[in-house]
């Protein structure tokens, strides 16, 4: 693509289907909001520029954009997408690239579909618009083209004819052109149509009007799908996880039930990783090659060393880091966790804010008491110390290489390097006392019975 593109994304509308106080494009695919995945597939364009055009909610589109270098413009009253994208006008003042507008619903949509797209004008067409055919075409716009793409009209739904419904082939609404042509044709566009707006597709028919060549590129369905109730959002959710899903596998990834498996956005896995059944992944997780994730396990904001074992039902929270070889076994919850290569937690057990030598192992039941209400403390546990089951470890506070905390101790002061740690009371033993008790019992219950 020889020639540099902007990139006009509307996001101004109300969302009302959606019947939520957040922002429509900023409810969640894989744990990233649907403007920001519309937005990462454009990276690969280098776009010189993103303006996003917000109106309802526009605060919360502002917050989400910080650090991006998107540009906003305000759609200020909301008369159309032809309205909405001239808004954009002013934030792209002297560029003279290919401008390309679509809407902040579409998750989906790729570099390489905008390639395309831009290839279009590059041979020639004024217009370059997206087309698709989806199983039911409903209350689409509809394209009517010739065989090789040449667009003779764009019509809306509610303004087309009988004839015209019937045609299957659907505007996606992401649309093409040359800077100059695309401000002109924008200012051009009237609202003389059922809904009284200005619309988008209208820049199309003013280039035809003008005898200009106008071409739709045609994609598949699941590309250009629009996110406008909840239902749709968890239909979106499902085709991403699904190609996520299959590109795991591709790349060297087992998942024994992949229906079953939830990634995040950015979830990275190395190779002969091995991912059982009902395993989900918050956004923030690198796991490294040869790593085992038996079922049931949740894990958000971890990075997980070569040749480790999680789960099944491990919860590993953020800031956990796990070495090499290193073990988390069945209901073992980490947080702010740094597991030492081949050290190990097997089950039962609460490791927050901690760092555990290597080879170190943490018996059953174990707790790091790291929050006193007002502050949290850190725990250190050293290389190769054991750690007994139903052990409390009070925090702030440091046990030794190679130490023993014997089971059933609560440790509030430091444990050396080598020493054991007892912190029990004193075990008392009473002969014969449980055979009288029960004689006892025994008798007054039979007597309660005679009477």
């Amino acid at each position: 693509m020889s020639n540099a593109i902007a990139a006009v994304i509307l996001a101004a509308g109300k969302g009302t289907r959606m019947k939520s106080d957040l922002h429509k494009v900023l409810h969640p695919i894989a744990g990233r909001a649907m403007l920001l995945h519309l937005m990462d597939g454009f990276a690969a364009l280098s776009p010189a520029a993103t303006v996003v055009v917000v109106g309802d909610k526009r605060e919360q589109v502002e917050a989400a954009l910080a650090g991006t270098g998107a540009v906003v413009a305000v759609q200020e009253p909301q008369l159309g997408t032809a309205h909405a994208a001239l808004q954009a006008k002013a934030a792209l003042a002297g560029f003279d690239g290919i401008v390309l507008v679509c809407f902040g619903d579409c998750p989906m949509l790729t570099a390489d579909t905008v390639r395309r797209l831009c290839g279009a004008l590059e041979s020639g067409a004024r217009v370059a618009v997206l087309g698709f055919r989806p199983a039911d075409a409903a209350a689409y716009g509809r394209i009517i083209a010739d065989t090789d793409g040449t667009v003779r009209k764009m019509v809306e739904y509610k303004d087309a004819s009988d004839a015209e419904r019937a045609v299957d082939l659907c505007n996606s609404g992401v649309i093409v052109a040359a800077a100059a042509d695309m401000w002109r044709l924008l200012e051009a566009v009237g609202n003389d149509n059922a809904q009284g707006e200005y619309y988008l597709p209208d820049v199309a028919t003013g280039a035809i009007a003008e005898r200009a060549r106008v071409v739709v590129i045609e994609t598949d369905a699941a590309e250009v799908a629009g996110v406008n109730s909840r239902a749709e959002l968890a239909a979106m959710e499902a085709e991403w996880q699904a190609r996520r899903r299959q590109a795991a596998m591709d790349e060297g990834a087992t998942l024994i039930a992949p229906e079953t498996v939830w990634f995040a956005w950015d979830t990275r896995l190395g190779r002969d990783v091995t991912i059982e059944p009902n395993v989900f992944f918050g956004p923030g997780v690198s796991v490294a090659d040869g790593v085992r994730i038996r079922a049931h396990c949740h894990i958000e904001g971890a990075v997980i060393g070569a040749g480790c074992e999680v789960g099944p039902y491990a919860r590993l929270r953020p800031g956990t880091v796990l070495g090499e070889k290193a073990k988390i076994g069945n209901f073992v919850e980490t947080k702010k966790a740094e597991i030492g290569k081949g050290a190990k937690a097997n089950h039962l057990t609460y490791l927050g804010d901690v760092s555990v030598g290597a080879g170190a192992n943490i018996g059953a039941g174990t707790i790091t008491c790291n929050y006193d209400g007002y502050f949290k403390y850190r725990t250190e546990i050293g290389e190769n110390a054991f750690i007994g089951s139903n052990s409390a470890l009070v925090a702030p506070v440091r046990i030794g290489r190679d130490a023993i905390v014997g089971a059933g101790s609560a440790v509030t002061r430091d444990v050396g390097d080598g020493e054991l740690r007892l912190v029990r009371g004193e075990q008392l033993v009473k002969p014969g006392w449980a055979d009288r008790f029960h004689d006892a019992m025994r008798k007054k219950k039979a007597d309660k019975q005679a009477t």
